[in-house]
């Protein structure tokens, strides 16, 4: 077992996690990046594809916390070696999830209007953001398969699959936005922001295909919908409950910074869109290693092995502190040509690079906090990440957001919020962990 927390080990794990976590911030940034750089209203459409994809990953985080409970339990079933006995439990979640995926878009596709002028977009921002959106929406009961799919993979320890799944996605994604965006002479007719929307929609699409077909040929777990209902299937509506109400809380915190960024005006929404979209490929690069803490937390948890345990908590704060400072190091470098991948707009750029040190400089405090997070999720203490949160969001980040708001910062403000809110998130966590399983870790 000492074998699990060697630096191989846990890079064979975490890297392919990366990849695939990676995928849809890509779609995200694809969209961002091809659409800021359109000859017909690039700013509005660029601003568009922020407030949507803010909106989007509200509700991908809200449902797409399956990922988190059923990697949680089938890694700590596996580390038992009682894995027969929750086989069933991936396709009832899969179930319920879908279904509310579909409810989810009968609710708000009527309602787009509404629900965009809710984070002040208007005139041609606002009929983009609707347009976009209307497409985009789509995809979201196959992204959120996917994602569940993914789950079932990481409990049984295999990063493998969902990483070559996100490289074709990712890849058709890029390849299909350039195509219908930009279009092609004489066959097809460029569609502009509809076109990213479509791009995505397809990508997801084959994802879930694909994710279907490598679960079924390449592990034990069925995707036949079965009852009566697995014993675990309470557990798993008690994680998700709990990380439901966690994940309103992170998308309170996203909310009022979008909501804010557009009200300060369009370059100001779609500088804020750019220097977003590059925090979430940096959380989603930090996210590898926090997957693989997920991953083996819950086996050994499993195990009752809490010797190793507390080994893996020390290597994974060590090597996300170091992704953390190469990530940020590595945005320095590239820092303006990073801009103009996004934008030509001189008055959008000037704002983005105005924030973006600030993006930057918490990426190893958010490494921190992520890494727990997975840990956490990892042993199923989804109660304690809800408390942490509540807490960060709404008696550290929104004070600090009006506070700093009201004294003119404008996006200075929503960055300093947000790097404090982080570290509000993972001190805590570093604290409790420590408190309960280094004395296990003695006892053992």
């Amino acid at each position: 077992m000492s074998a699990t927390i060697s630096f191989k080990n846990i890079n064979k794990l975490a890297i392919p996690a990366l990849i695939s976590g990676i995928s849809e911030p890509i779609l995200s940034l694809t969209d961002a990046a091809i659409v800021g750089n359109i000859s017909i209203n690039a700013t509005e459409s660029l601003a568009a594809v922020g407030i949507v994809t803010t909106f989007l990953s509200m509700l991908i985080w809200v449902l797409g916390q399956t990922r988190s409970a059923i990697s949680s339990i089938v890694s700590q079933y596996l580390g038992a070696d009682k894995l027969h006995q929750i086989k069933n439990l991936p396709a009832q979640a899969i179930f319920i999830i879908t279904s509310l995926s579909i409810l989810i878009i009968l609710a708000t596709f009527p309602f787009a209007r509404q629900i965009f002028k809710l984070y002040n977009a208007s005139d041609l921002i606002l009929e983009y953001s609707i347009d976009y959106y209307r497409i985009r929406v789509f995809g979201f009961p196959f992204t959120l398969f996917t994602i569940a799919v993914f789950g079932a993979f990481r409990g049984l320890q295999n990063t493998y699959y969902p990483m070559l799944i996100a490289i074709i996605g990712a890849s058709l994604n890029i390849i299909l936005d350039f195509i219908l965006v930009y279009g092609i002479t004489n066959i097809v007719t460029p569609m502009n922001i509809e076109g990213a929307a479509y791009a995505s929609v397809i990508a997801q699409c084959v994802m879930a295909i694909l994710s279907a077909y490598f679960l079924l040929t390449k592990t034990i777990i069925p995707l036949k919908l079965s009852f009566p209902f697995n014993k675990e299937i309470k557990r798993f509506m008690l994680m998700i409950l709990n990380l439901f109400v966690r994940t309103i809380a992170l998308n309170v915190t996203l909310y009022y910074a979008s909501a804010f960024a557009t009200s300060y005006g369009a370059e100001y929404i779609a500088a804020y869109t750019i220097a977003i979209n590059l925090w979430f490929l940096g959380a989603f690069i930090i996210d590898g290693y926090a997957s693989a803490g997920n991953i083996l937390s819950g086996k050994l948890l499993g195990e009752k092995n809490y010797t190793l345990l507390i080994a893996l908590s020390n290597k994974l704060i060590i090597y996300g502190i170091i992704i953390g400072l190469i990530t940020g190091s590595i945005g320095g470098i590239l820092y303006h040509p990073l801009g103009l991948l996004f934008t030509k707009d001189p008055e959008v750029l000037s704002t983005f690079y105005n924030v973006f040190w600030i993006v930057l400089i918490m990426q190893p405090f958010c490494a921190l906090a992520f890494i727990f997070d997975g840990i956490f999720k990892g042993l199923g203490k989804m109660k304690y990440l809800r408390n942490v949160l509540l807490v960060s969001t709404f008696l550290v980040f929104v004070p600090i957001l009006f506070g700093l708001d009201y004294l003119g910062l404008k996006l200075h403000a929503i960055f300093i919020g947000i790097t404090v809110w982080i570290i509000a998130r993972g001190i805590p966590l570093i604290i409790n962990f420590r408190k309960i399983f280094i004395p296990l870790s003695q006892k053992s």
